[in-house]
């Protein structure tokens, strides 16, 4: 490929962020396929990772309000929540206050439940099956009733918590713009995304399908990429 070509990418990028996919000495237009290839499969990802953060919020919102009889459950004491938790959802109120504050008073809208729950990251809700709530006896209750559609050997904390841990790992590196391609379990983390939106609801699961273009990206895998550099950027 053109040398030019590479060189004022690289500048752009940063040197080690390519590096991560030359450290086999790769030449150019190897290395940048690789880091295309890399963005296609992130980028692939995302609905899948998505969905799985909504079915999960979701489940666990409506498994709460039957809990505690009331959809503000997280203001409960039966909720049980950790210290990181009730950070967590005051973050949310805050965030939300301060939105709404910078509106006309004619626009503003209340602070509903529904709301304060679409705001609580990731990390809140699969802090649901860690170790302290193991403890609560609510990451047990949750993993039997939030996952109706799971095999029975599969509805226990531990196992979900691992899964849970795995999907958030691979969701920051993929959020954060870092290198995945290399991760040799790769499709089975995917699989392992498909099948816990599937526990939780096999119709989200086929929704995902209609999106989910991962398995296609993989299967092809380098050559399309390094094609499209050599033709599209070629040596001069």
């Amino acid at each position: 490929m053109n040398p030019s070509f590479f060189h004022k990418i690289e500048g752009i990028i940063h040197t080690e962020r390519i590096d991560a996919y030359r450290q086999d000495g790769a030449d150019e237009k190897t290395t940048l396929a690789r880091y295309l290839l890399n963005m296609a499969l992130s980028e692939a990802l995302y609905p899948c990772l998505q969905f799985a953060e909504i079915a999960l919020r979701n489940a666990v919102h409506r498994e709460m309000t039957a809990r505690c009889g009331t959809d503000a459950w997280y203001d409960t004491t039966q909720a049980r929540l950790t210290s990181f938790q009730k950070k967590k959802v005051q973050d949310a109120k805050d965030a939300l206050s301060k939105r709404e504050q910078k509106k006309a008073k004619i626009n503003r809208k209340a602070i509903t439940p529904g709301r304060i729950v679409a705001e609580l990251n990731f990390g809140f809700w699969t802090g649901f099956f860690n170790k302290d709530h193991a403890r609560s006896g609510i990451g047990s209750c949750l993993s039997k009733k939030a996952f109706p559609h799971a095999p029975s050997t599969e509805k226990v904390q531990s196992k979900l918590a691992q899964r849970w841990q795995s999907i958030r790992n691979l969701r920051n590196r993929v959020f954060h713009h870092e290198r995945i391609l290399h991760w040799e379990n790769l499709d089975q983390q995917h699989q392992a995304i498909v099948e816990l939106i599937e526990w939780m609801s096999p119709e989200l699961k086929d929704f995902t399908s209609a999106l989910d273009r991962f398995a296609g990206i993989r299967q092809a895998g380098l050559k399309p990429w390094v094609d499209q550099i050599q033709n599209q950027w070629p040596k001069p």
